[in-house]
This record gives structure tokens, sequence and C-alpha cells, in this order.
């Protein structure tokens, strides 16, 4: 397990976020600002990933998210308690969420996870490699059903994935190389289901 990210004591967004907070806060009506807690704490949690830390959210910028809103801290640990977009702990530089629900169980997650865990070492969801390279968590639907199984990483969804292509993936990644995101077949849009023979 990687070592332990130390909680920072304190956070303030920074001059590139406080920019990008004008925006939000500026897209809901007067009184209404408690409404923008979840595009607020995606924001803290990015800027913590943009400054060399891992994505994650630590109670200090959850703290600082319900200064700005004018909310209580416990609203805003509700928050970022009920979302698997943000992280309660440290995440390594690759956040790979296996989608575990039934379309993407049906069509062979169950495969995508163990090849993480033969490529990565890692054993159980929601460690992380020694290296702060990869963590693994499974998630529930991602909502690309269609291309089932999907696996994200980050931001990006890796779609019509088995075992090979998990590992190819994770090989490119460890090179330093960055896939291109979507489907691994190539495939763009849905699959077309056969036609039924009529019998005779």
């Amino acid at each position: 397990m990687a070592e332990e990210t130390a909680a920072p004591e304190d956070f303030r967004f920074d001059s590139e976020s406080e920019v990008r907070i004008g925006k939000i806060l500026a897209k809901y009506p007067e009184g209404r600002q408690a409404s923008a807690a979840l595009p607020l704490l995606d924001l803290a949690q990015r800027q913590i990933a943009r400054t060399g830390g891992a994505g994650w959210l630590p109670r200090a910028a959850m703290d600082a998210v319900a200064e700005r809103l004018g909310m209580p801290p416990m609203r805003v640990y509700e928050v970022a308690s009920f979302y698997t977009m943000l992280n309660k702990k440290p995440v390594g530089k690759y956040h790979l969420q296996v989608c575990t629900t039934t379309p993407c169980w049906l069509r062979g997650s169950d495969e995508i996870a163990e090849a993480i865990r033969r490529k990565t070492g890692l054993k159980g969801w929601g460690e992380t490699t020694p290296d702060g390279m990869f963590t693994l968590d499974h998630v529930e639907c991602l909502g690309a059903c269609v291309n089932a199984p999907v696996l994200a990483i980050n931001d990006d969804y890796f779609e019509d994935l088995d075992a090979e292509a998990t590992e190819k993936l994770l090989e490119a990644l460890k090179r330093g190389e960055v896939p291109p995101h979507g489907s691994v077949k190539g495939r763009n849009a849905e699959p077309v289901a056969p036609t039924s023979q009529k019998a005779e």
C-alpha cells in the first residue's frame, strides 16, 4: 500500500480556481449558492491534483468550500461522501475505477478487475500501489452500458475491454503513454443485434 499522504492543515483556492469559482457561482440565483457545493468540491480536488498532489479532498478543502458557500461544514461533508467522483483519501496518478454494475459484470468486469490485479499487484478495492501510480476502485454504473465493460481512468472511459486489452492499457500507462479513450475496438456506435431468423 502507498505511503499515506498527510492531510494539509489548511486549504486555499489558488488564482486559477478563483476565476472558475466566479463563473460557477454566477450560474446560481442569489441565496442558492449552496447548490454549487458539488462543482466547488470537484474544483478543490482538481486543484490539489494540479499542484502535484493526489486528487482527493482533505477535510481542510471541504471546510474551505463550506466557508465560501456560507453553509455548515457537515452539509459539505454529506455531499462529498455521496459521490464516488470525490475522493476522501489520496488516490494514485491513475485512478482505475471498474464499473461492476450488472451490464458490465455480465460482459466481464470481473475479468477486467483480475487483469488489473495481476498487472499492478493490488489485491483489494481502494488500494494504491506503493509507487503511487495506480489506485483500484469499483464504481456503480458509469452510464456507458452499451460498450460494456467499462473502466474509468481518472476522467476518461475505456470501453469494450477484455483482460488482454486491459493489460495493454496498463502497460502503456506505465510507459508514460496515454492511450486514446473510448472503445478499444474502435466502435463508435452501439452494437447491432443480429436479425432474427423467421421460422419456415
